[in-house]
């Protein structure tokens, strides 16, 4: 049966009371030569059953991320990782999946609790002093950042690493576009794969707000987090970080490289990459800074009885309260990501989120070993972790990606020549504790086969 939303006599009266003779009427500010005449092309309706088999038959022609029998070696910001069962029981009772901080929050003990112990343990991660309750991804906490150091410096130019991940800094530009703001990138070393910060471009330094450095970068390369700290701050800019934070368990912290403001994406942290989201950004700050925070902070206070609670508190810096004044328009965060954030970490505890990021740099370093003994050239040679970029002599990593997905059923990894052309014959290869020993060696056979 047709859906029929309105009546005739419904239809009516809504036109009377706006005082318009006709449906047709409301369209009249639209130009002529742009309104459409005849009926709309559509294939006949389908009952229920219909479209839902429809659907499935045009799904089964895509080939099956998730089929048990492929190999996925992709990653380059979104990482499959495994997650206890606990996530899963957990968010998705009734009382989180379908809560929303409420504009008294305070009624929401639970829900702000769970903000305040993953806040709690961002602060751990970073080595920073304050996290707010999340953001949209790592992205938006990337440009939330840049956006504190230039009310901070009263600077419009940003330094970025041209090894940043090329989607932030799409996001970057897009949002930095109308607003007055340079950006200069810097260049990355052709051999370590690191940032470097000197030479023509540290001639930008001493009018530059701030450095925006990922580490991993987005070819899995190591930065040098205590110098890119110590030429910024020489210079008078903020250092900003973009971080996996999986590294987080074995490496130096931002906060204790000196950093200002730590950001990253965590989704690796109990969220599937399902289509690259949802996910969820975190930024935290050193002390100082934290009357520029962007978006929610849920402290800790007591109640008039005198027992444990927990707020949203500096409201006054946001958007509601301070309006075009607020350093961020954004007044929300994503608080079912954030328990789902806390879980993983407290299901994992300490020597398990260890024991997590130690297998994926052993299995990484194990698959360097296995490509260099079959010949692949691994293009760069500073520290990584779970990703590198491996150089193949007279093929481009497209063709590879193509052949070994349609021959082999195998997601190799991401060709680099879209978003950097001096890159085309190099391809981007993510290892995380999922992956096998055998799988590992299965790919490298074939990329031995296929170059």
């Amino acid at each position: 049966m047709n859906y029929t939303p309105h009546t005739e006599d419904d239809v009516k009266a809504m036109l009377s009371a706006i005082q318009v003779e006709t449906v047709n009427k409301l369209f009249l500010p639209i130009p002529e030569n742009l309104q459409l005449k005849r009926r709309l092309n559509l294939p006949v309706p389908l009952s229920e059953h219909e479209l839902i088999n429809l659907t499935q038959s045009l799904g089964m022609k895509n080939a099956n991320y998730n089929r048990q029998d492929m190999l996925k070696f992709i990653g380059g910001g979104s990482y499959s990782h495994l997650i206890p069962s606990i996530v899963d029981v957990l968010s998705s009772r009734g009382e989180f999946a379908t809560a929303y901080t409420p504009y008294q929050a305070e009624a929401s003990q639970g829900t702000l609790q769970a903000i305040f112990e993953y806040q709690t343990m961002v602060c751990e991660l970073t080595g920073m002093d304050v996290s707010n309750a999340s953001h949209y991804d790592g992205a938006v906490a990337l440009v939330e950042a840049i956006a504190v150091a230039i009310s901070q410096t009263d600077k419009n130019l940003v330094l970025l690493s041209a090894a940043l991940n090329p989607d932030y800094k799409r996001v970057i530009r897009t949002y930095l576009q109308n607003i007055n703001i340079e950006i200069v990138e810097l260049p990355y070393d052709e051999g370590s794969g690191q940032t470097t910060f000197s030479g023509e471009t540290s001639r930008y330094a001493k009018d530059a707000s701030c450095i925006v450095v990922q580490s991993p970068n987005y070819f899995g390369v190591i930065e040098d987090m205590d110098a890119v700290a110590e030429f910024s701050h020489r210079n008078g800019m903020l250092a900003i970080s973009s971080s996996n934070p999986t590294t987080l368990a074995i490496l130096k912290s931002p906060g204790e490289a000196g950093f200002d403001i730590a950001t990253g994406d965590g989704q690796p942290f109990g969220i599937e990459p399902f289509l690259g989201g949802p996910t969820i950004g975190f930024i935290a700050t050193k002390k100082e800074l934290i009357r520029s925070v962007p978006g929610r902070i849920v402290g800790e206070t007591v109640d008039a009885d005198g027992k444990r609670a927990f707020v949203l508190t500096l409201q006054t810096r946001e958007q509601h309260i301070r309006r075009e004044k607020a350093s961020s328009n954004i007044c929300t965060n994503q608080s079912l990501l954030a328990l789902r954030t806390a879980i993983y970490l407290s299901a994992l505890g300490k020597e398990g989120f260890r024991e997590v990021a130690e297998q994926c740099l052993l299995k990484t370093h194990y698959l360097k070993q296995r490509l260099i003994g079959k010949g692949i050239n691994v293009k760069f040679t500073a520290p990584f972790f779970n990703e590198l970029v491996v150089e193949f002599s007279n093929t481009s990593a497209e063709e590879i990606v193509s052949e070994l997905l349609r021959n082999e059923n195998i997601l190799a990894g991401i060709a680099l020549g879209k978003d950097y052309p001096s890159l085309a014959n190099s391809l981007l290869i993510t290892i995380t504790e999922k992956v096998t020993k055998n799988e590992i060696d299965r790919l490298v056979d074939v990329l031995a086969s296929a170059s």
